[in-house]
């Protein structure tokens, strides 16, 4: 059986060098964490330590992905001139060890039309199968309509977005957040709850201001298990007539929107997912290094899951390959 992971993470030295130009009190929890010696050598590593590490989780092919909050943090001009050399960087990885990796590119969305034709060119030029996206865009939210043009260029390609999640806004932040001290304050916004929540609401604000009826073939990944929303549907049908929508909420996430597991391995979280929206929307991906898979523990998760092997080999690799023969090179 073979295994996809697909939220597997990356950075390179002039990313890191941006992101301190641009904050260098790194005021983002996860670029802090990022920007830690072993968490750093682990990111720029694409090459020999990224393959041992894989063998180690039993991983066969990873998914690279430029780590948040990616280009998105970026003056527009500076996040522009990044994303192709990103990508080119990511590419050549993949060349290296081709049966070993995959990549999404990386968007410069602060500049949207410049991503939707970077999209455009990683996907037919690069190879790359789509890209993984932030949940927010410097302050703005990507249901917002100036980001249609990267949706478009997605759906055109038939290439999946993975959504990622950021840190909360800095006044969501304050508000919801603190109180506790350094290292809870940091990990309540983020890794514990407030960065799911967020992610989860983006898509959800995605539904409702009507990305997936103006694109209907656009297909959405989403961590951390739907990142909160997908448990919380049969609530959130409350706004289905409400919304003007052409569908109720639920069937959106079971047409336009797959999960994974983003390094949660729960297999009571599984069973849930596979109710809600059924095991040809699940794919398997491990957040690495951010979480570290050891000892087989990637592949030990889907062997020991209490589901078909029809099941299984749909989540660990046949719905991704499926996903990426249908993309418009």
């Amino acid at each position: 059986m073979k295994l996809y992971a697909l939220e597997e993470h990356m950075v390179t030295a002039d990313v890191v060098e941006a992101w301190r130009r641009q904050d260098p009190g790194l005021s983002e929890p996860m670029m802090r964490w990022a920007l830690t010696d072993e968490v750093t050598r682990a990111l720029l590593d694409v090459d020999d330590g990224r393959v041992a590490a894989m063998d180690d989780a039993g991983i066969d092919t990873a998914v690279l992905s430029l780590s948040t909050p990616g280009l998105q943090n970026l003056r527009a001009a500076e996040a522009t001139a990044l994303q192709g050399p990103t990508n080119d960087a990511i590419a050549a990885a993949v060349r290296r060890n081709p049966g070993r990796l995959q990549g999404f590119a990386a968007l410069a969305t602060p500049a949207p039309r410049a991503a939707a034709d970077e999209l455009r060119r990683a996907v037919t030029e690069l190879g790359l199968n789509g890209a993984l996206v932030n949940a927010r865009s410097g302050d703005r939210s990507l249901d917002a309509p100036e980001f249609w043009d990267v949706y478009e260029a997605a759906e055109d390609l038939r290439a999946p977005l993975y959504l990622h999640p950021r840190a909360p806004l800095p006044a969501v932040d304050r508000a919801y957040y603190r109180g506790f001290g350094e290292p809870v304050d940091g990990m309540l916004a983020t890794g514990a709850f407030g960065w799911h929540y967020d992610a989860g609401l983006t898509v959800l604000r995605m539904i409702v201001s009507g990305v997936f009826d103006r694109f209907p073939d656009l297909q959405v990944i989403l961590g951390h298990w739907g990142e909160v929303v997908l448990f919380y549907l049969d609530r959130v049908a409350v706004l289905d007539g409400l919304a003007g929508l052409r569908r109720p909420i639920a069937e959106y996430f079971r047409s336009n929107v797959l999960i994974t597991p983003g390094g949660i391995s729960s297999h009571r979280y599984l069973r849930w997912t596979l109710e809600t929206v059924g095991v040809e929307r699940v794919v398997y991906a491990s957040d690495y290094p951010f979480n570290r898979e050891r000892g087989g523990s990637a592949r030990r998760f889907l062997d020991t899951a209490p589901i078909s092997d029809d099941d299984r080999e749909r989540i660990a690799s046949r719905n991704w390959e499926a996903l990426v023969a249908g993309i418009r090179r």
